[in-house]
């Protein structure tokens, strides 16, 4: 009876501690929330471009999710493994090591890839993921006399999870959009999206936005460039579904000044009509990915991708090839005043991120 009257009182007392654990990192959670503002707001500029005019007719662009470092080829991610309660075999946070290796694989991209424009997602800035690494100050200096915004998408205190594993959190993150420019523009604006995550997950989870930047032609319109990441983890599209028609009015806008309108980025969603698992055709491994709906844009917008190259893989393991299950998610959507030249997937093993470039070459007309 003594003992269990005392194992009772022990589970009672580890079950009310647990519970205050829990009170404490929500209400911690609730107060320090970041909550930005609804709609547009300006974006400042970090660095200039001594270029004020686009001249020429044809203009290249890359797109690439970084995955903030920290998901090359060798890492897992224990949230797509295990949740948010424990890591079980998974990383929380890459080895620095690996970190370095997957920032200077990106730093050698921008080096060697001729293109005027880079849209680049899950940019880090300070963020204990990838080590206080200001990863957007390396991109900044890998091309020098580039034009360069940080839109902040993803900034929380203290990241909690795994909940089981307090002393070894995902921590504090600082992370955004980095959009890089050989011309400067003449407007910079970051569009909160519509569309939030369920609480308490809202508190913890990205706040998503598109980075809109304007460029003078010598053609007497602009060139409107936009960079995005829209909802992840959205069982249903749920969310997307309430983001992509802000993007398309968006653009529809512009376009409608006459302007020429560029997207890109990661959709986390795949084109209209493209099959999901087109590169493991029936091998699923669980996954699902949606589509954009199909008439979702007016018919003569065009879907810019590449139908041989996957563009995302999934991070529950390492990286193996015809074992980890692949997708393409990440593409541009060009404006009917545009013509495509070229797209490609830069294919490299999924080296350095979960994520692969796509490179555009298009004309103005």
């Amino acid at each position: 009876m003594m003992k269990n009257r005392i194992l009772r009182r022990f589970v009672t007392g580890f079950l009310l501690l647990f519970l205050f654990y829990l009170a404490v990192v929500f209400v911690h959670g609730w107060y320090s929330d970041w909550q930005p503002p609804e709609g547009p707001s300006p974006l400042p500029l970090s660095r200039a471009a001594a270029n004020p005019v686009i001249t020429d007719s044809i203009i290249s662009l890359a797109t690439w999710n970084v995955g903030y470092g920290g998901l090359g080829a060798e890492s897992d991610f224990f949230y797509d493994d295990s949740g948010i309660w424990y890591s079980g075999s998974s990383m929380i946070r890459s080895p620095r090591a690996l970190v370095e290796k997957n920032l200077q694989g990106a730093v050698d991209f921008l080096k060697t890839t001729k293109a005027d424009f880079f849209l680049l997602q899950e940019v880090d800035l300070e963020s204990d993921r990838s080590y206080r690494i200001r990863q957007f100050d390396a991109y900044e200096d890998a091309l020098p006399g580039f034009a360069a915004t940080f839109a902040e998408n993803y900034k929380c205190d203290r990241v909690p999870i795994p909940l089981l594993e307090p002393w070894h959190t995902y921590g504090r993150v600082l992370s955004g959009l980095g959009t890089l420019s050989r011309y400067q523009p003449s407007e910079s604006t970051r569009y909160q999206l519509p569309g939030k995550y369920p609480m308490p997950d809202r508190m913890f989870q990205l706040d998503r936005c598109a980075a809109l930047h304007r460029f003078p032609t010598a053609r007497g319109k602009d060139l409107v460039v936009i960079n995005l990441h829209n909802a992840a983890y959205d069982p249903g599209d749920k969310i997307k579904a309430i983001q992509l028609p802000y993007l398309r009015d968006l653009a529809l806008k512009e376009y409608e000044k006459g302007n020429y309108v560029v997207l890109g980025g990661d959709w986390n969603q795949c084109p209209p009509n493209f099959r999901f698992d087109s590169f493991m055709p029936g091998n699923t491994q669980g996954y699902l990915q949606g589509n954009i709906p199909t008439g979702f844009f007016p018919d003569d917008w065009v879907y810019a991708y590449d139908p041989s190259t996957p563009t995302n893989r999934k991070s529950r393991d390492p990286y193996r090839k015809g074992e980890t299950f692949e997708t393409l998610i990440d593409f541009f959507l060009v404006s009917p005043n545009i013509r495509v030249r070229a797209v490609k997937g830069i294919a490299q093993g999924f080296k350095f991120s979960d994520h692969q470039p796509v490179w555009l070459e298009i004309e103005i007309q």
